[in-house]
């Protein structure tokens, strides 16, 4: 396509953005590129220049996107420790009619980014909130692994130290669904060691820099993790994405992960005899009167 034709083509793309619907009072949950400026969506680029104010994680972070964009709004400081006065704060203004977007440094607000508290805030008080799509590393990441199918688990940012460290790794071992995790660069050398320690020749994806100039995304044995770093001292450095495969209890041909005795007795000390039941007949397709019963002598 010629670049004539995809500007006109995106010219009618933003008028068609610009002619849609956006209440006032109403709480906009922006995602924003986590990297590269062009994935910017046309309803963002939209709403920001409709908003009164914006809500940032970072006021700094968001300002500069903003300049960027050619808009200036005014901001509300809106990081991890400061969501409850935010909240009032984007309240008043929705109170007066007001539309305020509300945008992390990066990606999708709220997931694993500060966020959920002003969301729900918002709801309790009765005002719209209306969530704009866009970039989000963990979707990100998982498209390109090839080893997320079936669904998977996202912790968020492995634990910094300690007994809470140690236990999150080895948790890993036995995971029933791949798990994608977030790590910090300075701390991304002890988690090629822990991984390379607990899984050994587990599959792990391991996504540096995404969407950026200078992106990385390697899939290797856990076991060559420690190496292959050590390989390049720029492979230290940036947002790192982890995706962890299932474990071998998830990758067998056995038609249940587990047995039913099995999900019978994980069950049965968080709900009743019936329920456990019924939910194990669900999982397994073995019959309902007999999984009772054996739950019924598995309570006593």
């Amino acid at each position: 396509m010629k670049l004539s034709s995809l500007q006109n083509k995106a010219s009618q793309l933003i008028d068609h953005a610009l002619t849609q619907h956006y209440p006032k009072a109403t709480l906009y949950v922006v995602a924003t590129p986590i990297g590269n400026l062009a994935d910017v969506s046309l309803r963002c680029l939209t709403v920001l220049s409709l908003v009164d104010c914006v809500a940032a994680e970072d006021t700094r972070v968001t300002g500069q996107l903003l300049r960027l964009l050619g808009l200036q709004k005014s901001l509300i400081a809106c990081d991890a420790y400061r969501e409850a006065q935010a909240a009032e704060n984007i309240m008043t203004r929705l109170r007066a009619g007001e539309r305020v977007a509300l945008l992390s440094d990066a990606g999708t607000p709220a997931v694993c980014d500060p966020g959920s508290f002003v969301v729900a805030a918002v709801r309790r008080a009765g005002f719209k909130v209306v969530p704009l799509p866009g970039a989000c590393s963990i979707s990100t990441a998982l498209s390109a692994s090839g080893i997320g199918q079936g669904g998977f688990i996202f912790t968020g940012f492995a634990p910094n130290k300690g007994a809470d460290r140690n236990r999150f790794f080895a948790s890993l071992r036995n995971a029933l669904l791949p798990t994608v995790f977030f790590e910090a660069p300075h701390r991304i050398e002890d988690c090629m060691q822990q991984l390379a320690k607990v899984l050994e020749q587990r599959v792990v994806m391991v996504a540096r820099e995404l969407t950026k100039q200078f992106e990385q995304i390697v899939t290797l044995e856990a076991n060559k993790l420690p190496a292959w770093l050590q390989e390049d001292a720029a492979r230290k450095k940036g947002e790192f994405v982890l995706m962890v495969s299932a474990g071998e209890a998830a990758c067998s041909n056995s038609p249940s992960l587990l047995s039913s005795e099995d999900l019978l007795h994980r069950l049965l000390p968080y709900m009743g005899v019936k329920e456990a039941a019924r939910l194990v007949a669900d999982i397994t397709g073995e019959s309902k009167n007999a999984l009772y019963m054996r739950a019924l002598e598995l309570k006593q």
